[in-house]
């Protein structure tokens, strides 16, 4: 077994300890903290929030869910009356955020099936399910930034809070994967494994 991290020279069947394997792995880890924040994002009603100190007033605003210190209550958001007039568009980014943020724990669930069948299929598909892989995990990431390029349009005078926080930090994760994935397949060479054996059914002794 050589252990050294990364390959010398032009090594064809490297046995080192950086393999594509143990990258896969790796992120898929990471890649999996990044799922559970996506969905915690969505799950906690605190994509923003707001808090007054004379009255001691606390309100936060989730995905799908409001809730406010008077009433010690969530409900949910937004509801058919705050759609009325101005608040209109309000209503549709917010509605269109929640979908953006349900299709990414989609995507999201994708890239972690697709991460089991690469390792699990064996050396040929690891060699090559890398793009496939880094598709996936990118297109989570890139539904993710979508939301914060649009942000300040309803979140003016508000707090950005707990869930917003986590999306955050889960679109930074799916990039590093996606960016892993990508570097290991370029420049880490192939896995050591089974050689052909040479055809001696030309060479004649003399």
């Amino acid at each position: 077994m050589d252990f050294r991290l990364v390959p010398r020279g032009s090594d064809r069947n490297y046995t080192g300890f950086l393999t594509k394997t143990i990258v896969y792995i790796g992120t898929l880890v990471i890649f999996l903290a990044s799922f559970g924040l996506t969905v915690s994002s969505i799950v906690i009603p605190k994509w923003v929030s707001y808090h007054s100190e004379k009255p001691d007033n606390h309100y936060s605003y989730g995905l799908h869910r409001r809730c406010s210190s008077l009433t010690d209550t969530c409900e949910s958001f937004p509801q058919r009356e705050d759609c009325h007039g101005e608040d209109r568009y309000f209503c549709s980014m917010w509605r269109s955020v929640g979908f953006l943020m349900s299709f990414a724990v989609v995507l999201q669930s994708i890239s972690i099936v697709t991460y089991l069948v690469i390792l699990t299929g064996g050396k040929q598909l690891r060699e090559n399910g890398w793009s496939i892989l880094s598709l996936m995990v990118g297109l989570s990431a890139i539904v993710q930034a979508y939301l914060f390029d649009n942000e300040d349009r309803f979140f003016v005078g508000w707090k950005l809070d707990q869930s917003w926080i986590f999306c955050t930090i889960s679109w930074c994760f799916s990039v590093f994967c996606a960016g892993a994935v990508i570097v290991a397949a370029k420049f880490l060479p192939s896995e050591g494994g089974y050689e052909l054996i040479p055809d001696h059914d030309g060479f004649q002794v003399s």
